[in-house]
């Protein structure tokens, strides 16, 4: 009997999960395990690999035994983790120091260097502006700050790459990640020499794993290392892996140009394709092949949405806590209770939910949030909408801004913890003037990657058709076309309010340091 069942890894910044998923994208099994994350100063975050093997193992053969599938019955393994988590190692594999992972910030001189060249290459961040949460920024701070690391460094290279040589014994990069953050180009010849050399990176390209592959490309057979620690079968085959949020697109039916995947938690991820060569102010990308080969994966994204959410929730809804314990309900329940009472605009109060500052259209880290038009009429349910509203404000501006730049989209797939509340994908829907689709399986990255083990295990001929077999939408949410025209004005009043108010928050931000 042919093995009928795929693994999706799927390695976050909290824990790493382990699905096991059958051949029509069914989740029969799933496993998270935690590692700890470390702050040695303001600004930095680091984890030790180790730690991210240890919790995989264990996640693997809980997830099995959860699923009760033999190690013989898994067709495939493919991988995604956190993006510009960077590993310093020999070329065995060993570490030199911990990881200094993707919300790191220490590299911003390093950024602002970056952002001063001259190279073409910058036309991916839109804005001109390089994140110091990228590898070449991170890269460049280990080689001025930790001379001898560097010079010891065999490898630079990511979490996922990391990960995936200790499953194959084979050093590759992902195609998702050198185009999306280490402005590799495989239609014009791979690495922007020109950009590593002017900033004093160029040996950098040495210490890169030597083989750029894209998603769902056969890597090499699982290692009887490999699978003695996870409980598989040693020479399964595994498959290339990517992004964690840019691996939930084929998991999102996101696969051709007109729909655009919504990652909704913390933060929001907002992730189409177009059918050509497309760069624009106020969005990353297009990054060819990124995704789907022959598609541009154009990106944008909000710092800070739920995460406000949550710290309005925490700081000042005690009384609602009370009231939901005492109904059995979720605070977050009662809060929208309340607050769909009140009408689309919040009876003009409007927020800015830049807490963490802002991503896209506008990449600028000293921007922070806003409470506009309080009067004393207003309640805290009118804050709680308001700052729901805020984020999907976001989104539309986003949904502006690709379409400015010649990206329309038609539809929406999201997935992600706010998925759950009926009242904020209404607003969500209704804001932005287009249906949202919710899948059945929520986990979409872990989903995404068993595609992706899918398409490189031959199952499935390409990823369009590996995501329609393979994902199941459980429900629309339809807009209200009448509150979206009632919505535009505010809309348009946030665009302008972010523009207005950026001199001041960065007078602020400079008071702080």
């Amino acid at each position: 009997m042919a093995p009928s069942y795929l693994i999706g890894i799927d390695g976050g910044t909290e824990s790493i999960r382990v699905g096991v998923f059958d051949l029509q994208g069914r989740l029969v099994g799933m496993a998270a395990r935690a590692y700890p994350l470390y702050h040695p100063k303001a600004g930095w975050a680091e984890q030790h690999p180790a730690d991210w093997w240890s919790s995989l193992t264990k996640a693997s053969r809980e997830a099995m035994a959860t699923a009760r599938v033999q190690p013989g019955d898994i067709a495939g393994i493919s991988l995604d983790a956190t993006s510009c988590s960077v590993v310093f190692a020999d070329r065995q594999g060993n570490p030199l120091r911990p990881s200094i992972i993707w919300m790191d910030v220490r590299a911003s001189a390093q950024a602002a260097r970056l952002s001063r060249s001259t190279s073409p290459a910058l036309a991916y961040t839109g804005s001109g502006s390089v994140s110091a949460e990228w590898m070449p920024s991170k890269a460049l701070w280990v080689k001025e700050h930790e001379p001898e690391v560097w010079a010891r460094s065999e490898v630079v290279c990511e979490y996922l790459d990391w990960l995936t040589f200790r499953l194959t014994g084979r050093w590759t990069a992902s195609l998702m990640n050198t185009s999306c953050r280490w402005f590799y180009n495989r239609r014009q010849g791979g690495w922007p020499r020109d950009l590593y050399q002017e900033v004093g990176l160029l040996d950098a390209l040495e210490k890169f794993p030597p083989e750029v592959l894209p998603l769902g490309d056969h890597v090499g057979p699982l290692t009887a290392e490999a699978a003695a620690d996870l409980g598989l079968l040693p020479g399964t085959p595994v498959m290339e892996g990517g992004v964690d949020a840019f691996a939930a697109m084929p998991a999102l039916q996101v696969t051709k140009p007109g729909r655009m995947a919504l990652i909704m938690g913390s933060s929001y991820c907002e992730l189409t394709l177009a059918d050509a060569p497309t760069q624009g102010r106020g969005m990353f990308g297009g990054f060819p092949d990124a995704v789907v080969p022959g598609y541009w994966m154009v990106e944008g994204g909000q710092t800070s949405t739920g995460s406000v959410v949550k710290w309005f929730r925490d700081q000042f809804a005690m009384e609602d806590r009370l009231v939901a314990e005492s109904r059995g309900m979720e605070t977050y329940d009662v809060l929208s209770e309340a607050a769909a009472k009140i009408p689309p605009g919040s009876d003009g109060l409007l927020v800015l939910e830049h807490w963490q500052g802002g991503r896209t259209p506008n990449t600028d880290s000293r921007v922070r949030g806003a409470v506009m038009g309080l009067s004393l009429r207003h309640t805290r349910a009118h804050v709680y909408r308001a700052i729901v509203e805020a984020t999907a404000y976001g989104a539309e501006y986003i949904l502006r801004t690709f379409a400015g730049n010649g990206v329309p989209v038609d539809s929406i797939v999201a997935c992600g913890g706010p998925t759950k509340s009926p009242f904020w994908m209404q607003i969500q829907a209704d804001v932005c003037g287009r249906p949202i689709l919710i899948p059945e399986v929520t986990q979409a990255p872990a989903l995404g990657s068993a595609i992706a083990a899918a398409v490189g295990a031959g199952i499935y001929r390409d990823f369009h058709d590996a995501s329609e077999q393979m994902v199941h939408i459980s429900r629309c949410i339809e807009p209200n076309m009448e509150r979206h025209h009632l919505y535009k004005p505010y809309v348009d009043a946030y665009i302008e309010a972010f523009e207005r108010l950026r001199p001041v928050h960065h007078r602020l931000s400079d008071l702080q340091t």
